[in-house]
């Protein structure tokens, strides 16, 4: 990437620890960022492209021809945030994780945590790769109405045999169903 004509680099880090990548910033400008589509791929390391849209007209062009991503960053003041809102909203259907003055940090497994996106960030938008959702990712529903208990899944037992934490009416508990 760094051989890339159009690029401009604004900044290469210091790595010590060999085979690991190196940081690196480029910038480019609206334009040249439109005549290449291989800029428009995701690049996954420590690597950034600053693109830097000539007017606002330009900005939501650029926004409407990236494909799907992973996150997408966003550096913005208040007045930025209220003069181009409909950026945000291009981009909500663009990234399955928006950041105003952020970078993507690691990701986490919790509640809030969601790492997916639109084609081609993911295969699968409904769900996310990480974060406590995940799971949706290797599970089918199925329904089982009107079974016998000792038919049922041990999970979905009224007593509970595994003792494991289950949502029944709403709440997490461990008790047996009467």
């Amino acid at each position: 990437m760094s051989d890339h004509p159009a690029l401009k680099s604004i900044g290469v880090g210091v790595n010590g620890d060999e085979g690991k990548a190196v940081p690196q910033a480029f910038t480019i400008s609206g334009a040249d960022f439109l005549k290449d589509e291989a800029l428009f791929e995701e690049h996954f390391g420590p690597v950034a492209i600053h693109v830097i849209a000539e007017d606002v007209a330009e900005l939501l062009k650029i926004a409407e021809q990236i494909p799907g991503q992973l996150t997408t960053s966003i550096w913005a003041n208040k007045a930025d945030v209220a003069e181009f809102g409909g950026l945000f909203n291009i981009l909500e259907e663009k990234a399955g994780r928006l950041m105003i003055n952020n970078m993507p940090t690691g990701v986490e497994v919790t509640h809030a945590m969601l790492h997916g996106g639109p084609y081609p960030a993911t295969t699968d938008s409904r769900s996310t790769s990480v974060g406590s959702q995940a799971i949706y990712r290797y599970t089918r529903p199925v329904c089982f109405q009107n079974f016998p208990q000792e038919l049922l899944p041990p999970e979905l037992q009224n007593d509970n045999p595994l003792q494991i934490w289950r949502k029944v009416d709403g709440e997490l508990s461990k008790d047996k169903i009467a």
